[in-house]
């Protein structure tokens, strides 16, 4: 795999980081069949979710999970006409009275392991706040204290495939595997035509991660100490989903940060410098390619950094980077939320190359246990209202 043995693998401790990117367009193609299998039952659920003309559909999960509800608030919005929010965990438990309201709420809780705190308490709390609710919980581990112990509202569980639960540290499949199980089961009704387009992110994944994978293997040995990813609208979460892939397996020695190509302006520029990665997340509506384009001359007049890197489906290869990852061959267009799946590619790889490079384990690389698998030391209190402002004058 990417020019490794796997007895090297073995040795560098990286063996299951990189087999989770390198099976992620195997395991999507499951992913749809496992839900095309378990289709009636989750277009019941979601059909008596949906009944409610003020429903309200809740995107939750905590780090790289809460990302996931980022991607997909803006195109399940418009694909279901339902107000969509996405509210990580970890704001929902420290106030949950600024989040839940009582219109019946669709919760949607996505969870590697179903095990984090936040996850657990976001549920209860939810139950407490919502008059109506339906909770649909997305995860990979089937002995999660989430999907076992739930027992408040209409809930289901949509268990991914086990190839999903990664072994390593950092989120990879998963990652992918619980976006995409999300954006389908949320649009059931249309699973059928959505085939096409999981055949191309499939394409598209495999292109990637064949293709491209020695140029980043070789931009990953450059001695950079920051990476800037930049994406707009959903990307802008597959951006964020990017920079802490690089940071985590890096043991924060690159220093990562994310932003839309509109709001990099406004301040954040400052910190390119010399020895700065810029990874720009291209999206494929004209419309927005126009601003994404401004920006990328603006930056290419002034510091460039070490390297920039252009991730897109299709465009004429003219803008000045250094490495073009163009995806189609032909004019094909992928709905931008598909887009957004195999966008966060890259970035695993050069976190992957990159994390060997530094002499670190890809598959636990955190060398002083700063981060786990499964987050620890995370006291769960008791939630009580207090008074407010108008109530103590």
């Amino acid at each position: 795999m990417f020019g490794l043995e796997t007895t090297e693998l073995k040795q560098l401790g990286a063996l299951h980081t990189a087999t989770e990117i390198q099976q992620q367009p195997w395991l999507w193609n499951r992913i749809y069949e496992l839900v095309k299998e378990h289709r009636a039952e989750l277009e019941a659920f979601i059909e008596q979710a949906f009944e409610h003309a003020d429903l309200r559909i809740i995107l939750t999960g905590a780090g790289s999970s809460a990302f996931i509800g980022n991607v997909l608030e803006g195109p399940l919005q418009e694909s279901t006409g339902k107000s969509c929010t996405a509210i990580a965990t970890t704001e929902l438990i420290s106030h949950p009275a600024h989040h839940f309201t009582n219109q019946p709420t669709l919760l949607v809780s996505f969870a590697r392991s179903g095990d984090s705190p936040e996850s657990l308490a976001a549920a209860r709390l939810a139950a407490t706040h919502c008059t109506t609710l339906y909770h649909l919980i997305i995860t990979c581990n089937p002995k999660g204290k989430l999907a076992s112990d739930l027992k408040n509202g209409v809930s289901h569980v949509f268990l991914l495939p086990p190839e999903a639960d990664d072994k390593s540290l950092a989120m990879t499949g998963s990652f992918t595997g619980m976006l995409l199980s999300g954006l389908l089961i949320c649009r059931i009704h249309e699973l059928t035509g959505l085939a096409p387009a999981l055949q191309q992110l499939c394409n598209y994944g495999t292109a990637i991660l064949s293709d491209y994978y020695q140029a980043l293997q070789k931009i990953a040995t450059l001695d950079f100490d920051r990476a800037v990813f930049l994406g707009s609208g959903p990307m802008k979460a597959i951006a964020n989903e990017s920079e802490l892939k690089v940071q985590e397996l890096t043991d924060g020695k690159i220093i990562c940060k994310f932003d839309s190509f509109l709001g990099f302006r406004h301040g954040p520029r400052a910190v390119v410098h010399p020895n700065t990665l810029l990874i720009y997340l291209f999206s494929n509506n004209p419309y927005v390619n126009q601003y994404e384009t401004d920006l990328v001359t603006a930056i290419n007049n002034g510091e460039k950094g070490i390297c920039r890197i252009g991730i897109e489906e299709t465009a004429p290869d003219t803008r000045p980077l250094d490495l073009h990852i163009q995806l189609a061959k032909d004019a094909s267009h992928l709905e931008e939320v598909f887009l957004c799946i195999c966008a966060v590619l890259p970035a695993q790889l050069i976190a992957f190359f990159k994390s060997i490079q530094l002499g670190l384990e890809p598959d636990n690389p955190s060398k002083n246990q700063a981060i786990t698998r499964v987050v620890k030391g995370v006291t769960i209190y008791p939630y009580y209202q207090s008074a407010s402002i108008n109530e103590t004058h």
